[in-house]
């Protein structure tokens, strides 16, 4: 599954609801909070990630995204 920043915002932003903040309404920034969140992690993510191969004709490091 392709990391999508969407996605991790929607996540996030029904983990902030369950914790009883509030994401909608006309002051509301928490929306504006899971999206710079959700694209900070996906940049970091496709950015700097490594799997690790330990065996096979393909071991090595390899980068994510």
């Amino acid at each position: 599954m392709a990391l999508s920043k969407s996605a991790l915002k929607s996540k996030i932003e029904a983990e902030m609801v369950k914790g009883g903040i509030v994401i909608k309404g006309e002051h509301a920034q928490a929306s504006v909070l899971a999206q710079a969140i959700a694209n900070a992690v996906v940049d970091e993510i496709t950015a700097n990630a490594e799997v690790g191969v330990t065996g096979g004709s393909s071991a090595g490091k390899y980068k994510v995204g």
